[in-house]
């Protein structure tokens, strides 16, 4: 998450190695190259330079040695990395294929299909992970499911119930976040290309047929038009978000107070210790999972905020994407994470001490 020293103490509490991995910068950056090498070919492709001038800058740009120090110097006066970028990147080249390089791309089209880029990876782990939980859970319910268990409504004592009952209410949603997702990456998984000013004007007419190549080569949708002042699709993903880790902070939540001395109807094995009362094994998983989808719901007005792209082009909320986005990324994949370990770590769960609720025989 946003402030994490990687290897420190708060990556491991509330981190995500494996997304945090693919945002890097580093990462990041090969996806900035792989987008520009697409564009070098892509022009080659609709003979705005020849196939052979194509190759040979995509070839230079895939194998350019970036400087990072340099990079990160100029993004802070131009406000990004891509003008520099581009600048090493002519500078990696002779005279003659400088044309094949950037030329007519404006930085958003790089940045934002970069960002596509490790987004489909990205959600990729996410849906295997939804899988994961939910077997785990499956697994949870084998073992304890047909054991008692005291309904509680506004966390008062209602009517008994199975331990199943329970499971079933943290398993119901996921199906639904799986099925949502699977409807929001044709609208999310796009190309982004419109020039400086989201015309495709600077293509010579050959916009669209530029955006097909680039599209086919980087496995993407190719839209009709840019989508540089249009969000609408990463505001989904931020919703999207918020709902998994909603889905997930529900299950820690019952978990917890499940835990409780003097409700007793679950037990788990490990748990956290406490400084000063040697007597405390804290929930600590399932207080992460709460943690974590209040951390990402108060993400989500942000990412909305962001909606607001003025005129043809923002600065403001392009670069407010750039600061919450990655943080909510982080947090689903750290709930991911925990949400599959706590089954496994939940010793005894129902009313009647989980004897009853085994189902081995």
């Amino acid at each position: 998450m946003t402030g994490a020293e990687p290897g420190g103490w708060l990556e491991a509490v509330a981190g995500d190695a494996p997304t945090a991995s693919r945002l890097a910068e580093a990462s990041r950056l090969k996806d900035m190259l792989r987008v520009e090498a697409a564009y070098s070919r892509a022009l080659g492709a609709v003979g705005q330079v020849t196939p052979e001038a194509a190759e040979a800058a995509a070839a230079a740009i895939e194998t350019a040695e970036i400087d990072t120090a340099k990079l990160a110097r100029e993004a802070a006066e131009d406000g990004m990395p891509v003008p520099s970028l581009s600048r090493q990147l002519r500078a990696a080249v002779s005279e003659d294929l400088q044309r094949a390089v950037h030329k007519g791309l404006t930085s958003q089209d790089v940045m934002d299909t970069a960002l596509v880029l490790a987004l489909r990876d990205i959600l990729d782990d996410f849906e295997t992970r939804l899988d994961r939980v939910d077997t785990a859970l499956a697994k949870l319910d084998d073992a304890f499911g047909a054991g008692p268990l005291m309904a509680r409504t506004r966390m008062q004592a209602a009517l008994p119930v199975t331990v199943s009952d329970r499971i079933a209410l943290w398993r119901r949603p996921l199906p639904g976040h799986r099925e949502r997702l699977a409807q929001l990456r044709p609208r999310l998984l796009r190309l982004q290309l419109g020039g400086p000013v989201g015309t495709r004007g600077t293509f010579h007419g050959q916009g669209d047929a530029i955006a097909r190549h680039m599209a086919g080569a980087l496995d993407l949708g190719s839209p009709e038009t840019a989508w540089h002042t249009d969000r609408s699709q990463l505001a989904e993903l931020g919703s999207w978000l918020s709902m998994v880790t909603g889905s997930l902070g529900k299950m820690g939540h019952d978990i917890a107070l499940m835990s409780q001395q003097g409700v007793d109807a679950a037990q788990l094995k490990g748990g956290g210790s406490s400084s000063a009362m040697a007597h405390k094994v804290n929930p600590v998983g399932a207080e992460l999972l709460v943690t974590l989808a209040r951390f990402t719901a108060v993400q989500l007005p942000g990412l909305h905020l962001a909606l607001d792209h003025e005129q043809e082009r923002s600065g403001i909320s392009w670069t407010l994407e750039w600061l919450v986005l990655p943080p909510m990324l982080i947090a689903t994949g750290a709930a991911l994470a925990r949400a599959e370990a706590l089954p496994a770590a939940i010793e005894r769960l129902g009313d009647d001490g989980g004897e009853k609720g085994t189902r081995d025989a």
